[in-house]
């Protein structure tokens, strides 16, 4: 993800907004598997998507994955804090991988590796990610930073036109 501070684009998403891409994505996924095995959720921005699925799927099993990548000014080196249990996980196959966006691919690419039979679903996917998510809701560009309901409050924003201007 690029700087936020830096990023010409932004795109803002309420809680109604996100809870509505969320459950067309479980659409998606209950039309490719109607027997998921589980879902891994990656923390922190797949914890909430993976509880809609969850619940709209009636998958009881969640595995969590930690894998820290970029905060909100910049990217790194992704890096696993917290595994999964492989004993239930095994390669993947029947599992979902959920996350909120896929981005630069460094995320899903580490767990293609490790579960390379999983089904990877985000709710969003930038053009640089989008090849390595199996299903997801909506494209994003990747000059446009996504600001998530947990990641906003209300408060005045400037027109389009006059952050264009600036930039």
């Amino acid at each position: 993800m690029s700087d936020s501070s830096s990023s010409p684009k932004r795109f803002l998403v309420s809680w109604d907004q996100f809870h509505r891409d969320c459950k067309a994505l479980a659409w998606r996924l209950v039309d490719k598997n109607p027997h998921w095995k589980g879902i891994i959720a990656i923390t922190r921005g797949g914890m909430i998507p993976a509880g809609i699925v969850a619940r709209e799927l009636e998958i009881k099993l969640v595995e969590t994955v930690g894998v820290s990548s970029y905060d909100d000014k910049t990217q790194r080196q992704a890096n696993i804090i917290k595994s999964f249990n492989a004993n239930i996980v095994g390669d993947g196959d029947g599992w979902l991988v959920i996350d909120d966006l896929v981005d630069s691919g460094n995320t899903a690419k580490i767990l293609r590796n490790m579960l390379p039979k999983a089904h990877i679903a985000t709710v969003y996917a930038k053009p640089t990610g989008e090849p390595l998510a199996d299903t997801y809701v909506t494209w994003v560009s990747q000059d446009t930073w996504i600001y998530f309901p947990w990641d906003i409050d209300i408060q005045p924003m400037d027109p389009i036109a006059s952050v264009r201007k600036q930039g």
